[in-house]
């Protein structure tokens, strides 16, 4: 049986070939997709039993989403089938200082409509020791809320560890609806994952000093942060990831780790993007790992921001990385030479 599970809506992505706008030509690559989905991709390709758990329709567009987790050695033994349709984002890719934009077209998706009867958790986490969800998946609905906490509670009586990425969506709930609900959820949690956005639209905890759209962030004031949101939550980590917006193609990237006693930051890369889409589900999956392999707290985040770090190299949401080549940029080889 799968040792992490991860749960959320897979999504079909549609996006112009490059950085065109939309319908510049008339193509569109389809891939999957999908916050969690991204997480278990990543976690299986560092050689982790992963499962990803959903609700997906039984026509060739489900079995397809199906089959690109299955691609990647995902276990999808425990999705459930049923409903109408799969969800649907179009991306378009920004550049320079033009952002990129995306568009949902996820209502009435299977697990959207889906209820908690359909989820047997117990079996699910007979094994597993590891949960993981974002705050994207209850903010699908009333009824996804009650599913993800029917899945903490459960994940909990089997002593099984549950991070969480806050992961705040404006297009899917409003700030109030967010922290009910989160807060509600949070009390299960033991790694809390934040970007510096996140906390405060969710909680209204706000790191001082900072300006994240005219590139400024004050990463001291990210420590407060931390503090704040365990003490408010009794969460054994939270890790913050810090993302300088030059422009839509340049960004700087790093984050820090609070242990409940050290606050660890990571190096700072400064990336020149492919896409970032995925971006923080690929941090999401490489501490996840590091701490499955016991990794001391500043190895852990260097290992997740390394990992993140790559992912803004490759096309489409999942990280199609090796162990071996994100310990490589961990370990300051950052070159991007050839391998011969």
């Amino acid at each position: 049986m799968a040792k992490v599970i991860t749960f959320g809506e897979i999504m079909l992505r549609l996006a112009p070939n490059g950085y065109y706008r939309f319908f510049q030509n008339d193509q569109m690559q389809a891939t999957f997709g999908g916050g969690e989905a991204n997480v278990a991709v990543s976690l299986a390709n560092y050689g982790i039993d992963t499962a990803f758990v959903t609700k997906l329709p039984e026509h060739a567009i489900g079995q397809a989403a199906v089959n690109s987790l299955r691609h990647y050695g995902v276990d999808t033994s425990m999705i459930v089938r049923g409903g109408d349709r799969v969800g649907i984002y179009y991306l378009e890719k920004g550049a320079s200082q033009r952002g990129s934009v995306c568009i949902y077209d996820r209502a009435h998706s299977s697990i959207q409509e889906s209820s908690a009867s359909e989820y047997d958790w117990n079996a699910i986490f007979a094994d597993a020791e590891w949960f993981h969800f974002t705050g994207i998946t209850p903010a699908l609905g009333p009824n996804v809320v009650e599913i993800c906490r029917e899945a903490c509670k459960a994940a909990k009586a089997h002593g099984v560890k549950i991070s969480c990425d806050l992961n705040y969506r404006g297009k899917l709930w409003t700030r109030e609806e967010a922290r009910a609900a989160m807060t509600d959820l949070c009390q299960y949690v033991d790694v809390c994952i934040s970007n510096e956005e996140d906390a405060k639209d969710v909680f209204g905890i706000e790191a001082e000093n900072t300006d994240i759209y005219g590139g400024k962030l004050n990463k001291e004031g990210y420590k407060s942060v931390a503090k704040q949101l365990a003490d408010k939550f009794g969460f054994e980590k939270v890790a913050i990831t810090l993302r300088t917006s030059i422009s839509a193609s340049d960004n700087d990237w790093a984050a820090m780790l609070y242990d409940g006693e050290n606050y660890c930051f990571s190096k700072e890369y400064h990336l020149h993007i492919t896409d970032r889409v995925g971006g923080g589900d690929s941090f999401g999956g490489g501490l996840i790992y590091s701490l499955l392999t016991g990794k001391s707290t500043q190895d852990a985040v260097e290992f997740a921001v390394a990992a993140s770090a790559l992912k803004h190299s490759i096309e489409g949401d999942y990280n199609l990385v090796t162990v071996s080549e994100v310990e490589k940029l961990a370990g300051g080889d950052g070159s991007g030479r050839v391998q011969r």
